[in-house]
C-alpha cells in the first residue's frame, strides 16, 4: 500500500526538536537582569524588552545598559527596579534631585532635556496615527523651556505619622513624622522631602523650616489610619514676575494657639513671605481642601504676571505651575485663535479666566466664559476688573448644559472657541454641540493628548478638521505635555 507521507532525500533525517531554539525565558520575580533601554513610556518608565516581553523601570535613559531587578510579571510585562547603571546612553543625564530615586514626581531626570522633547513629540505623532482620523495635522516640535529646572510656581506637600523610610537610612530610624510627597503606589506613606529641583527655590527652605517648627512645638501630623491629627498639607506658591509667596498651612481645625505660634516662628525665619494663609478641612480627601479660612499674614492672595495681565491668586485659585510655559502656551493660543477686531471669543472651562483675558484684550468684540466652579469664577470676574478689561463676562455654568442653552439660540454665536477640559476629555454630549455653534475656529486645549483624539475624531466625523497639532512642554522631566489643536469647519 502506498504512503502519503513525504518521503525523505536519501541521507536525509527528519528534524528534531532540539533543533528548534528555545522560546526565550521570562525572568522570575526577584531575579536580577541586565537590559539596554530602548526607549520612554508615556508613563514616564524607561522601556527595554527581554524574553520578548516589555519590561519597564524608572531612572534610565534610551540607549543605556542598566542592571535591574523584576519586580513583578503581568498582562503589558515586566515591571523591575534599578539597581546600577553599567554604561551610559547617549541620551543619559544625572538626576539633580536627591529624592530623585524614591519620589515619582519626576521620573525623568535621568533623561537629558532634548531627549524628553523628541519623546512627547513622538508620542502624540503616535497617538494622531492611530486615532482614525482622515486628515492628520503635522505635530509641530515640543515648544520647551531654556532651563528646565526651578519652574513650578506651586507645590503641594502633606503631613503624615507614617514616614517612608528609604533604602539608604539606618534600621531603626525614627519614621513618625513626613512633610513632603506621597511615594508612588502609597497612599498612607510620604517621602520627607528635603530637597525638590522642579520647585521655585523658597519652596525648600520653606518646607524645611515648617517641618523643624511644627516638630518642635509638638504638632501632631496626619494619621491617614486614624484620620486624626492637626497638620495635613502645605501647599506654596510664589509670582515668578512678581516675587510675591504665599503659604497655605491646611489643618484639621482652626486651633489658633497652637496654630499661632507656628505662623510667628516662620516669618522670623522668613520674612519673604508676603501671606500665610489657614485652611480648615475635616475630611478625608487626599489633597488640601478649605471648608473654613483664615489669613494670618498679608492679604490673603499674592499676584502674577503673564502676557501683559496681572492675576489674583489665592490659596486655593487655579493657574499653570509654569509660569514661564504658561507665557508661551498663551502665545500658541493666540497664534492659532487669529482673533481680529469686533470677534467675539467663547472660553469654555474657564478656570480663573487666565486664557481667556489674556486673549481678548481690545481685539475681541466680547469674551464670554464659563466655568462649573464657583470660586473660580469669582477669580475671574475679580481678574478681568482689576485688569480694565470690560468686554469680559465670565459665568457658572457646566460646559454641557451650556452648549444645550446655545442649540436653543440662548448664546450669541462665537467666532472663536478655546476649549481647555479635564484630562479624561469631552462629555459626548459636548462634541455635537461644539460642532454646532458655528464658529470659526476651535481651539482644543488638552494636558492628556492620547485623551484628546478620541475627541478630534468626533468632530472630524461632524464636519470639523485637525489643521495644527503644536505642543508646549509645561512639566519638565515627567511625562506630561500640553498641545493645542486647531480645528477648523470643512
Amino acid at each position: 500500500m502506498e504512503s502519503n507521507e513525504p518521503t525523505q532525500p536519501s541521507g536525509a533525517s527528519k528534524p528534531s526538536a532540539a533543533s528548534t531554539p528555545p522560546a526565550p525565558r521570562l525572568p522570575r520575580k526577584g531575579e536580577e537582569v541586565e537590559v539596554v533601554v530602548r526607549s520612554l513610556g508615556e508613563r514616564g518608565h524607561a522601556l527595554a524588552e527581554i524574553g520578548g516581553r516589555t519590561l519597564r523601570l524608572k531612572g534610565a535613559a534610551p540607549g543605556d545598559r542598566v542592571r535591574a531587578r523584576v519586580l513583578r510579571r503581568g498582562r503589558r510585562g515586566l515591571e523591575a527596579k534599578l539597581l546600577e547603571r553599567l554604561e551610559a546612553g547617549a541620551h543619559a543625564a544625572d538626576p539633580r534631585c536627591p529624592h530623585a530615586g524614591t519620589c515619582g514626581g519626576c521620573s525623568f531626570q535621568a533623561v537629558a532635556y532634548p531627549a524628553q522633547l523628541e519623546a512627547k513629540g513622538r508620542w502624540i505623532e503616535e497617538a494622531l496615527a492611530g486615532s482614525g482620523l482622515a486628515e492628520k495635522p503635522a505635530v509641530a516640535a515640543v515648544l520647551g523651556m531654556d532651563d528646565p529646572w526651578r519652574y513650578r510656581n506651586k507645590m503641594d506637600f502633606s503631613f503624615a505619622s507614617r514616614r517612608w523610610v528609604e533604602e539608604s537610612e539606618p534600621e531603626g530610624v525614627d519614621a513618625s513624622f513626613a512633610l513632603g510627597l506621597h511615594v508612588p503606589g502609597r497612599w498612607d506613606k510620604v517621602l520627607d522631602v528635603y530637597a525638590c529641583r522642579i520647585a521655585f527655590p523658597e519652596a525648600e527652605t520653606l518646607v524645611n523650616t515648617i517641618r523643624r517648627l511644627a516638630r518642635e512645638q509638638g504638632l501632631e501630623p496626619w494619621d491617614v489610619h486614624a484620620a486624626a491629627g492637626l497638620l495635613r498639607h502645605l501647599v506654596v506658591r510664589k509670582g515668578f514676575r512678581t516675587g510675591e509667596i504665599l503659604v497655605d498651612l491646611v489643618t484639621d481645625a482652626l486651633a489658633p494657639e497652637r496654630i499661632e505660634p507656628l505662623v510667628a516662628g516662620l516669618l522670623e525665619a522668613h520674612p519673604e513671605v508676603t501671606t500665610v494663609v489657614q485652611g480648615v478641612s475635616s475630611r478625608a480627601a487626599k489633597v488640601a481642601l478649605h471648608e473654613e479660612e483664615r489669613v494670618h499674614h498679608g492679604s490673603g492672595v499674592i499676584r502674577e504676571e503673564l502676557a501683559g495681565r496681572t492675576f489674583e491668586i489665592s490659596a486655593t485659585s487655579f493657574f499653570q505651575t509654569n509660569t514661564e510655559q504658561a507665557e508661551r502656551l498663551v502665545g500658541v493660543i493666540a497664534e492659532e485663535a487669529g482673533l481680529r477686531e469686533g470677534e467675539r471669543l467663547l472660553d469654555l472651562y474657564c478656570g480663573a479666566g487666565t486664557l481667556g483675558l489674556c486673549l481678548a484684550g481690545s481685539s475681541a468684540h466680547e469674551l464670554l466664559g464659563f466655568e462649573v466652579i464657583e470660586p473660580a469664577v469669582l477669580d475671574a470676574r475679580r481678574n478681568a476688573s482689576a485688569n480694565g478689561v470690560t468686554n469680559a463676562r465670565f459665568e457658572v455654568g457646566d460646559v454641557r448644559d451650556v452648549l444645550v442653552a446655545q442649540a436653543h439660540g440662548e448664546l450669541p454665536r462665537p467666532d472663536v472657541v478655546v476649549v481647555d477640559p479635564p484630562r479624561a476629555g469631552l462629555h459626548p454630549d459636548v462634541p455635537p454641540a461644539l460642532a454646532g455653534l458655528g464658529a470659526l475656529r476651535v481651539l482644543y486645549v488638552s494636558c492628556s493628548p492620547r485623551n484628546a483624539v478620541g475627541d478630534l475624531l468626533r468632530l472630524e466625523e461632524l464636519g470639523w478638521r485637525t489643521v495644527a497639532a503644536r505642543p508646549v512642554d509645561l512639566f519638565p522631566h515627567t511625562p506630561h505635555t500640553e498641545c493645542v489643536f486647531t480645528l477648523e469647519p470643512r
